[in-house]
């Protein structure tokens, strides 16, 4: 089966940044009160339930702060260059190539996901394949949080942490994102907007939810 081009221009983006990414955003989450705020809510309510899934986990920058916050812990991406920087900056968690959409893991095997920031470049018609994916991998009580940028348009970007790239970043309704998670039979919980900060040009939205 051939590839979709978005995942191939998704992996080849992030193979190409992927040091550079990790060493501008090592210590993002310690200026974000509100991210750290939100991951410690999702934490207490996926503690317990099973392993946790940090899907599109780049560096592994989240894998590691949610195992401080007592997490059974694992990172997918679609890029074997995150892979591997992720691997050697936390040598005691696994981390594995793999696609949002084709998740090589059980029928209910997990008891939390996390989205953040991975699904700004899946393109919004397929979504549902991903929600569809999520859905099927985690077990009845299961949690999820996403984080995404907030709009109504894709942005292409072509250069990216000192690199020439090309990649699509989506930004999304958080309403919309909202009412296809529920029609993917999830229930939302919370959802959070806040402005922008620092260097950031838009809105960031969170969305937590679980399987029914």
């Amino acid at each position: 089966m051939t590839e979709p081009d978005y995942l191939t221009e998704i992996r080849t983006a992030y193979d190409t940044v992927a040091a550079d990414y990790a060493e501008v955003l090592k210590d993002e989450l310690d200026a974000s009160p509100i991210d750290r705020a939100v991951l410690v809510a999702f934490a207490e309510l996926a503690r317990g339930r099973g392993p946790v899934g940090d899907l599109g986990c780049g560096p592994g920058r989240l894998s590691g702060h949610l195992a401080s916050l007592g997490l059974d812990v694992f990172g997918v991406d679609l890029s074997p260059r995150m892979v591997e920087v992720a691997r050697r900056t936390h040598p005691g968690l696994r981390f594995e190539v793999g696609s949002l959409a084709a998740l090589d893991l059980p029928d209910g095997g997990l008891g939390g996901i996390v989205a953040w920031y991975s699904i700004i470049h899946t393109p919004p018609e397929q979504l549902p394949a991903v929600f569809t994916e999520f859905a099927r991998v985690l077990a009845p009580g299961g949690q999820l949080v996403l984080a995404f940028q907030v709009g109504d348009e894709v942005r292409h970007l072509d250069k990216g942490y000192g690199h020439e790239i090309s990649l699509d970043a989506y930004r999304l309704v958080p309403e919309r994102v909202a009412e296809l998670l529920e029609r993917h039979g999830f229930v939302v919980g919370s959802r959070l907007v806040r402005e922008p900060e620092r260097w950031e040009s838009t809105s960031q939205a969170y969305l937590l939810a679980r399987k029914p």
